[in-house]
């Protein structure tokens, strides 16, 4: 999910030229455009500094990469991945608030490389094209518990293309979920109160950077 709802603890403190209720785009040819966070209760924008350390990881293969924000929420990985140069992205979100917004911030940036669609993720994967993606978020609401059955569903189908990536994000409190055999976890870090981590299936090198 590409965005946390703005309160408490998972309260993301963005630069003071960030409005309430925005997030901002880290870099990029939308650096510093800002998005529109819906109001749905769950809702959590990934923060700016896990953001720049997700695709400092993933800058040797986001150029042209093909891209699935599988609970999109506001759309700041994918769009992020957009404006660093992804081929496109693939947005699914459930809730009808969400994905209302989540249309205005495409229409916002004039983001033709996106394709927005309102669906479950569960449903969606059994529709989804094996080898489609370079790319995969899986940030999911932290209390359903779904990471690993998403993983599995990814892998059973083989959704990723050759040496692609799955980004996995959770509560801190949380163990990384159990993957698939062979798969192998290239780069995990904490920040606040945020696990996250860039999986590959087997046969996936370790070619991020710091």
């Amino acid at each position: 999910m590409a965005a946390r709802r703005a309160g408490g603890r998972n309260r993301k403190r963005e630069s003071p030229a960030t409005p309430p209720g925005r997030l901002r785009i880290v870099a990029g040819m939308w650096r510093s455009r800002v998005l529109e966070i819906a109001d749905v209760p769950g809702l959590r924008p990934t923060a700016e500094r896990i953001r720049e350390t997700l695709f400092n990881w993933l800058t040797p293969r986001i150029a042209t990469a093909r891209c699935l924000d599988l609970f999109a929420g506001t759309g700041a990985l994918g769009f992020e991945a957009l404006s660093r140069g992804a081929r496109g992205v693939t947005f699914v979100e459930k809730s009808p608030v969400a994905f209302e917004a989540l249309t205005r911030n495409a229409r916002s940036l004039g983001a033709t490389g996106a394709t927005l669609l309102r669906s479950d993720a569960g449903t969606f994967l059994q529709g989804a094209d094996p080898g489609a993606y370079d790319v995969i978020f899986l940030d999911p609401p932290f209390a359903d518990g779904s990471l690993e059955s998403l993983c599995a569903q990814i892998d059973e189908r083989g959704l990723l293309a050759p040496r692609g990536r799955v980004y996995l994000e959770m509560d801190r409190g949380n163990a990384l979920p159990g993957l698939p055999s062979g798969w192998q976890v290239l780069r995990e870090k904490t920040a606040g109160n945020v696990r996250y981590a860039l999986a590959t299936p087997a046969g996936g090198t370790d070619d991020s950077e710091e």
